[in-house]
């Protein structure tokens, strides 16, 4: 964090040297110190310590102490406890003499972090190794994409970066927990529970002078993509240096991700954890309606709840004092707008365990936490103005391949399991009808709906449809897709051939949910003896989607198949993203720091299109200060461009280059490439 300002974190000693005009005399001379953080500070609140002398340090409390005493010098020892307020603290000295009116000698500054090391701290977290990944560890990946192809993006997190310590607390200043009582938000800074709310409500600018502005639209000319953004870093500067003007714009993955390095820089273990299918749930009744027409269209709907196609969140690592035994270690916290929690758009700290287990009265936010990975999904078919019959009821739909960064790793790793027991087990049932009566007995609104769903009539299907890709979706390229159509023996069911029409279409998948107007449509009409498999090709062409998408490039194909004989109706989804171009970036030589160090990036333009307006964007804490951004003009169809930088590397360690190539037709083209930097010789 640089070498100008002293750092430190809670529950940590630091030596301090003074030197007096004449010989220390502990007999005669008095000193006491006096640590400071904070407007108006106070004993009282915790945000003033007034601590004398001492041969021995007395226990957790401010504290100077094994001192050594060499003629005009004196080197003294200073505590600070492990449940003290975090922040910018000044130290001074008042020495008096043989009783005599005191003087008073300002000593300096330090800056005090939450202390995961210590046994002490709320956040202590008992593993190095964990300890590397979760506060040191500058870099990391986010997932996103869907629950059957997902795809990670690197990310600069930068928490150690020279100003970034400095812009933390301005976050923490600019909250209006701060703006309406100074002193008592100052106070509640050494509660990890309390900083923790602060900052997801201060990451998101829906109340307050936040670091980002979200934006689900689709027009981004205002600011900036919130695919084209390659880290934290370059967000936090531009928000301080414009005075803490919202930044624009940011996503789910964006906002957590800024989250993650806040909360790492200090001092509180943090990770980013992504969701596939996760429920933004409202209405609080544990289930999100959708609704179809007979044409296969995914409808629009009034009502705010939606599914995401995946959503990204923060985990913080604590003990919960404010909760029973039992719910320590890693908590939900979520600073994406969703919906306000005290009055302010926050989320959290809401318990992993809770959440598993359905203690859904446990604060905070514990019912929307739940909902968001356990929720059913209701899918109806709507005609003529009003809901006609039940398509499917998925109680395993949500909450999908919840996934985090892997440990000293760059693999993916699964966490569904913290989360939740396994779909379709008495547990995971058991776990869901416990939360759903505490959150539903009180309303008494529910029963008929459970009442439908209990029925399960939809479910008597006497064929079984299912939709694959036939080869990779790339965009830019007609896309093949085969309907698999398997009859299914049973003795409910005549033994007679039956006809299907099934009617297919197609749809942008916007990244909440919804959907745009239909691109496509196609109609098939199959007879089906007992028994009998088919495979049927469909044909999307490239031209029919070309201008349709969104910057993410989701599809969303949706069929329903009717069956003549009972006028049933069977629906099919499949949900993919087209994938973007690949690029390469090679370090063929040993990284030192100082030393010039030569980076190669490949990209190939695999499209049917050119790429046009390309624009390269390099970022990684360590190798680079700040963002180097290049113009590479258009890339034609088949084409390949090779860019050779120079970097001069400024930290030892290990250390990751993120690349963006974004161009007019495909925002987002990553890589990274992750590169050990050795120290100059002599270090």
């Amino acid at each position: 964090m640089g070498l100008t300002k002293l750092i430190l974190r809670r529950g940590q000693n630091f030596s301090l040297t003074l030197t007096f005009n004449q010989p220390f005399q502990p007999q005669k001379d008095q000193l006491t110190f006096v640590a400071e953080t904070g407007p108006e500070p106070t004993e009282l609140l915790g945000t003033r310590a007034t601590f004398l002398l001492l041969q021995t340090r007395p226990g957790n409390v401010w504290s100077a102490s094994d001192f050594i005493i060499d003629s005009n010098s004196l080197q003294v020892s200073i505590f600070t406890p492990a449940s003290a307020v975090i922040g910018h603290y000044t130290l001074k000295t008042e020495i008096s003499r043989d009783q005599g009116p005191g003087v008073t000698y300002p000593l300096g500054n330090f800056i005090l972090l939450f202390n995961p090391w210590s046994t002490e701290d709320d956040v202590y977290l008992p593993s190095e190794t964990l300890l590397q990944e979760y506060i040191m560890s500058d870099y990391g990946f986010v997932y996103k994409g869907q629950e059957n192809s997902i795809t990670s993006r690197p990310w600069n997190y930068g928490q150690f970066e020279e100003d970034i310590v400095d812009i933390c607390f301005e976050i923490l200043n600019k909250s209006l927990y701060f703006l309406r009582n100074p002193s008592r938000d100052h106070s509640q800074r050494s509660d990890v529970v309390y900083v923790c709310r602060v900052v997801s409500a201060m990451i998101n600018s829906n109340d307050d002078s936040g670091v980002l502005q979200g934006n689900w639209g689709e027009d981004y000319s205002q600011g900036i993509s919130p695919l084209e953004w390659n880290g934290s870093v370059a967000i936090l500067r531009q928000w301080s240096a414009r005075g803490g003007q919202p930044v624009k714009y940011g996503q789910c993955w964006v906002f957590a991700s800024v989250m993650c390095t806040v909360m790492r820089c200090l001092g509180v273990p943090t990770r980013v954890v992504s969701n596939f299918h996760s429920a933004h749930n409202t209405d609080g009744n544990l289930t999100i309606d959708t609704y179809y027409d007979r044409t296969a269209e995914m409808l629009p709907t009034q009502k705010p709840d939606k599914i995401w196609n995946f959503h990204v969140w923060n985990e913080c690592w604590m003990i919960r004092k404010d909760l029973p035994p039992g719910y320590n270690g890693w908590q939900v916290l979520d600073p994406t707008p969703q919906q306000t929690s005290s009055g302010l758009f926050c989320c959290g700290p809401a318990s992993v365990k809770a959440i598993k287990e359905g203690d859904v009265h446990l604060p905070y936010d514990t019912p929307f936490v739940f909902a968001e990975v356990n929720a059913d999904e209701v899918i109806w078919l709507f005609e003529g103005g009003q809901v006609q019959e039940i398509l499917a009821h998925n109680t395993n739909y949500i909450g999908k391949a919840i996934s985090t960064k892997m440990v000293g790793s760059d693999q993916r790793l699964d966490i569904t399991s913290s989360y939740k027991y396994p779909e379709g087990s008495s547990e995971e049932r058991s776990v869901f009808i416990k939360a759903s009566r505490k959150l539903l007995e009180p309303r008494r609104d529910s029963s008929s709906l459970l009442d439908l769903l209990g029925s399960e009539g939809f479910k008597d299907k006497p064929v079984q449809l299912q939709l694959r890709l036939a080869r990779e979706p790339m965009w830019g390229q007609d896309l093949m897709l085969t309907l698999h159509v398997q009859r299914v023996p049973d003795r409910a069911h005549s033994q007679d051939p039956i006809g299907l029409t099934v009617r297919f279409c197609a749809q942008a998948l916007l990244h909440g949910g919804s959907t745009r107007k239909p691109f496509w449509r196609h109609a098939v009409h199959l007879n089906m003896d007992i028994e009998k498999e088919l495979q049927w090709p469909l044909l999307l062409p490239y031209s029919n989607y070309r201008n349709k998408l969104t910057d993410e490039k989701l599809i969303h194909v949706s069929g329903i198949a009717e069956v003549e004989e009972t006028g049933r109706f069977i629906l099919i989804l499949k949900d993919f993203s087209l994938e973007p171009p690949q690029l390469s970036i090679e370090v063929f030589e040993r990284a030192e720091v100082g030393k010039a160090l030569n980076i190669y990036i490949t990209l190939t333009n695999t499209l049917m299109v050119a790429l046009n307006n390309c624009t390269m964007v390099l970022e990684g804490s360590g190798l680079i200060n700040g963002q180097i951004t290049k113009d590479l003009g258009t890339l034609m169809t088949g084409h390949t461009i090779q860019i050779q930088m120079e970097l001069y590397p400024i930290k030892a360690g290990p250390h990751q280059l993120q690349v963006l190539i974004s161009s007019s037709e495909v925002k987002e083209i990553k890589g990274y490439k992750d590169v050990f930097i050795a120290a100059a010789p002599g270090f």
